[in-house]
């Protein structure tokens, strides 16, 4: 086994077992309800650098927390799968203590962060981070796993407007529902890579239990929805031309998504997973600022 990491290469080690670029999965849809709430409570768009800066620290520290969380819990399952064996901890490359040490120091700097947010946001951030911590547990007993992911990165874009603004509003809800489903979908496509190994282990997930061509017929409805409820959520905060192209860009990436992956060929299950999604929740957030600067001008 190797040495476990220690100082500045433990924690470049930490950031690589989290994958914190993969941050830019949610943060986008966070940051678009920021924008759309202050938009909507009669502002220009941007809040201040103040509220964005604590945002952004709040989104990935929880986040961080998260991934942390789902690498220590899984860290014996992670040493049977041969897919997963070589992380961090399974690897010997960090220790669980240092594990420990960053997940608290990442749930203290949320909590901080919430905090000076405003009472509200600081009122509810236990509840956010216990939905996305109760996500590593899930696969243990039921295959909703996906759901559970999906309702953890959704909360985002409902935290993101309660920072703003102080308060929730119904038109922020639907974007809710709709990173909901988009993760969902794209979550039961990546897990069927493990569908014989869950089987094995007796863990839960769509393709354990309903196969392979049965679960990728629910992603694709997941990601139906998720441009339904993204569509509800620019005709209830009155977007403009330039966000529903945003959102058609965003279909057609899921349907090309969707067709990268068969029932008989996963090996663009990657490509679908990490390069893809990145370019929708980013496309998405830059057609919304557009649509916004439009409208201002």
């Amino acid at each position: 086994m190797a040495t476990a990491a220690r100082g500045w290469q433990g924690f470049r080690t930490y950031l690589e077992m989290i994958k914190i670029e993969h941050s830019v999965f949610a943060l986008p849809f966070a940051l678009l309800g920021m924008v759309w709430a202050s938009r909507y409570e009669g502002g220009s768009g941007w809040p201040g650098w103040s509220t964005f800066g604590l945002i952004v620290l709040a989104m990935v520290s929880c986040r961080s927390a998260a991934m942390a969380w789902n690498r220590i819990a899984d860290r014996n399952i992670d040493a049977e799968n041969p897919r997963t064996r070589m992380r961090a901890i399974p690897a010997g490359l960090l220790s669980l203590r240092t594990a420990n040490l960053y997940f608290y120091g990442s749930c203290l700097v949320f909590f901080l962060a919430a905090a000076l947010l405003n009472p509200l946001a600081f009122a509810l951030s236990p509840v956010a981070l216990g939905v996305t911590l109760f996500y590593s547990l899930t696969k243990r007993f039921t295959w909703l796993c996906h759901f559970v992911l999906g309702l953890s990165l959704g909360i985002a874009p409902a935290a993101a407007w309660i920072a703003t603004t102080g308060k929730l509003a119904l038109p922020i809800l639907p974007v809710t529902a709709a990173v909901l489903f988009w993760t969902a979908g794209f979550d039961i496509i990546y897990s069927l890579q493990d569908e014989n190994f869950d089987k094995s282990m007796h863990l839960r997930s769509l393709p354990e239990t309903f196969g392979t061509a049965r679960s990728l017929a629910v992603s694709r409805v997941c990601h139906t929805l998720a441009i339904g409820f993204l569509l509800w959520a620019c005709i209830l905060t009155g977007a403009g031309t330039g966000m529903y192209v945003g959102v058609g860009l965003a279909a057609v990436l899921l349907a090309y998504e969707q067709s990268l992956v068969r029932p008989s060929d996963l090996s663009k299950v990657n490509l679908a997973f990490f390069t893809l999604n990145g370019f929708v929740s980013i496309g998405v957030f830059l057609f919304a600022l557009i649509d916004l600067a439009v409208r201002h001008r």
